[in-house]
C-alpha cells in the first residue's frame, strides 16, 4: 500500500476548498484483484458480473417501458386509420428531436456524475445535478416552442396526405405542452444511472406508461385487436379487448394521455430527487446557475448532441425519401417497424449504459483494464439477448406486426421490414454496446465523427440506392436512382430502403470496434 497524502481539494464546480485525505492507490476505490469489486457509491461491494446486472437489469425494464408509451401512441393510431399512424409516425420524429436536447445533456451528467461518484465525491454529483435539470428544462422549453409553430410547416414539407395534414399538426402541438416535463425526465433518468442507480429510473417509466396506457386507452376509443391477412387478402381483426369508454377522441385524445403522463412523470421525479434515498439528492443551492459546471456538462454534452442531432438528421432525411415513395400508409408502416424493432435492441441499450456507467467509474477509479473488461463482458451479455430477437423477426414477423396493427398496408410491407433487420441483430448489439461504453468514457467526440461519418458516408447513401426512388428538383426534373435492388429483384422501395439502413450498421460495427481496439477512450479527460 502507498502512503497517504495530506492535500487541499479544489474543485471550481464546487467553489469551496476542503481538506481530505486522500489514498494515493487504486484500491481507494477498488479491491486490488481481477473482480473488480467496487468500494464507493452505490454499487460498493459489487463485483463486476453483478454490477452489470443490477445496472442493467432495471434498465432493459425501464426502456422498454419507454419504448412502450410510442408504441401504445402508434398501435393506437393504426386502429384508427393509416392516415392517423402517417401522421403520429412522422411527429414521432420532432419529439425525438426535442428529447435529444435532454438526452445530450443527461449524457454529460452521467459521465461527471459517475466520475464523481468513483472518486467518492458526493458534492461534485449534486453538482452536476442541479446544473443539468437546469439546462434540460430550458432546452425543454425551447423545443416546445419550436414545434408548436412549425407544426403545419413540418406536416406539409413531408408531403403529409390532406387527412393526416390536421392530425399530425393537431397532435404535434398538444405533445409540445409536455415537452419540457419529457426532456426533465430524461436529464433525471441519466444523473441517476450514473449514480448507479438504475431502479428509481424504472419505478419512474412504469408509472408513466400505466398513466399513458390506461388514459390513451380510454380517450382514443380505439379497441385493442390482433390482425391477420387471410390467404385472400381479406383482414381478420379478432378483439382482444373492447374499449368500454365513450370519449372516442382519436389521436387528440392519445396526444392528451401522453402528456398527462410526461406531466406526472416530472413531478415523481423531482420528489424523489428531493425526498428519495439516493447518492445524489436535489439540493436548492445546487440549482442556481453555476457557469464552471454548466461548462463541463456542455463540454462532454455538446459532441453528443451533434453525434445524435447527426443522427437525427440523417433519419428526417431518410423519413423525406419515405415521403417520395408517395405510397399511402408508408409511413405508417415504416414507423409500426420501428416501434416494434426497437424492442429487439432494448437489452442492447441497456447493457450499453451498464457499460457506460462502470466505464465512467472504472476510469475514475484509474483502472482502464477493469473498464476494458466491463465492456468486454457487457457485448457478450447484448450479442446472446438480440441474437434471440433475430430468430423471432425472421421465423414470425407476421404474427408479430399483426399484434400492433389492423391497417392492410402496414401488415402486408411491415413484416418484410423485420425479417431484415433480423439478420443484422449481432453487429447492432456490438457497435450499441461500444458506443455506449465510450459515451461513458467521455469519448464522445469520437462518437459523434463515427455517427456522421456512417451515417453520411454510408447510410443515406446506400438507403437511397436500394430505395430506388428518383429525388425531385422541381419542374419535373429529376436525379434518377439506377434502382439496382429493383432492376434485378422487383423489390418494394420501403423494403429495399430498409436493406440499406441495416447494411449501415455492419459498417458501424467495425468503426466502434477500431476506435475499441485502438484504446483512445480510455485516455479522455472529463
Amino acid at each position: 500500500m502507498k502512503k497517504k497524502e495530506h492535500v487541499e481539494l479544489q474543485d471550481p464546480a464546487l467553489g469551496l476548498t476542503e481538506a481530505a485525505v486522500t489514498e494515493i492507490d487504486r484500491a481507494a476505490i477498488l479491491d486490488d484483484d481481477s473482480k473488480g469489486t467496487i468500494k464507493s457509491g452505490r454499487l460498493a461491494g459489487l463485483t463486476m458480473w453483478h454490477a452489470i446486472f443490477v445496472l442493467a437489469w432495471p434498465v432493459l425494464i425501464e426502456s422498454m417501458l419507454a419504448a412502450l408509451v410510442g408504441l401504445v401512441d402508434t398501435t393506437l393510431a393504426a386502429g384508427l386509420s393509416e392516415a392517423a399512424t402517417d401522421a403520429i409516425g412522422v411527429a414521432s420524429y420532432f419529439n425525438w428531436f426535442v428529447n435529444l436536447l435532454g438526452i445530450s445533456l443527461g449524457i454529460g451528467a452521467t459521465a461527471l456524475v459517475s466520475r464523481s461518484i468513483g472518486k467518492g465525491r458526493t458534492a461534485v454529483a449534486n453538482a452536476a445535478l442541479g446544473q443539468c435539470l437546469l439546462l434540460v428544462t430550458f432546452a425543454g422549453i425551447i423545443g416546445a416552442i419550436g414545434i408548436a409553430v412549425f407544426a403545419p410547416t413540418i406536416a406539409s414539407f413531408l408531403r403529409l396526405s390532406e387527412e393526416a395534414h390536421p392530425i399530425a399538426v393537431n397532435y404535434m402541438r398538444i405533445l409540445a405542452l409536455g415537452v419540457p416535463a419529457s426532456t426533465l425526465i430524461a436529464g433525471t433518468i441519466a444523473c441517476l444511472r450514473g449514480a448507479g442507480n438504475s431502479v428509481t429510473p424504472l419505478l419512474l417509466m412504469a408509472a408513466i406508461n400505466v398513466v399513458n396506457i390506461i388514459l390513451s386507452f380510454a380517450l382514443s376509443g380505439v379497441d385493442f385487436a390482433v390482425s391477420r391477412v387471410t390467404e385472400t387478402g381479406e383482414i381478420v381483426n379478432n378483439v382482444v379487448l373492447a374499449n368500454p369508454f365513450g370519449f372516442d377522441m382519436g389521436t387528440q385524445g392519445i396526444a392528451i394521455a401522453t402528456t398527462v403522463a410526461w406531466l406526472i412523470g416530472s413531478v415523481l421525479a423531482i420528489g424523489t430527487l428531493i425526498w428519495g434515498k439516493h447518492d445524489i439528492r436535489l439540493i436548492g443551492r445546487r440549482l442556481r446557475p453555476h457557469w464552471h459546471t454548466m461548462r463541463r456538462l456542455i463540454r462532454v454534452a455538446l459532441p453528443n448532441f451533434f453525434d445524435s442531432f447527426g443522427m437525427w438528421v440523417g433519419n428526417f432525411l431518410i423519413i423525406i425519401i419515405v415521403g417520395w415513395m408517395a405510397m399511402p400508409g408508408l409511413y405508417g408502416s415504416h414507423i409500426v417497424a420501428i416501434r416494434i424493432e426497437a424492442f429487439s435492441f432494448m437489452p442492447g441499450f441497456a447493457v450499453s449504459l451498464a457499460a457506460a456507467t462502470l466505464v465512467g467509474q472504472y476510469l475514475g477509479a484509474d483502472r482502464p483494464d477493469l473498464a476494458r473488461k466491463a465492456i468486454l463482458r457487457c457485448v457478450c451479455i447484448s450479442t446472446t439477448i438480440m441474437f434471440g430477437f433475430s430468430f423471432a423477426f425472421i421465423l414470425f414477423p407476421q404474427q408479430i406486426v399483426g399484434v400492433f396493427s389492423s391497417q392492410k398496408t402496414h401488415l402486408e410491407i411491415a413484416p418484410s421490414l423485420l425479417i431484415v433487420c433480423g439478420f443484422i441483430q449481432i453487429p447492432f448489439a456490438i457497435a450499441m454496446t461500444l458506443r455506449g461504453a465510450m459515451r461513458g468514457a467521455g469519448d464522445t467526440k469520437t462518437v459523434m465523427y463515427i455517427t456522421w461519418v456512417s451515417t453520411y458516408a454510408v447510410r443515406l447513401p446506400l438507403a437511397w440506392l436500394f430505395s430506388g426512388v428518383d429525388i425531385p428538383l422541381g419542374g419535373g426534373n429529376f436525379i434518377r436512382n439506377p434502382a439496382p435492388l429493383q432492376e434485378h429483384f422487383d423489390l418494394h422501395p420501403l423494403i429495399g430502403l430498409w436493406i440499406g439502413l441495416c447494411g449501415e450498421i455492419i459498417f458501424r460495427f467495425f468503426f466502434f470496434l477500431a476506435r475499441f481496439l485502438h484504446g483512445g477512450w480510455a485516455r479522455i479527460k472529463v
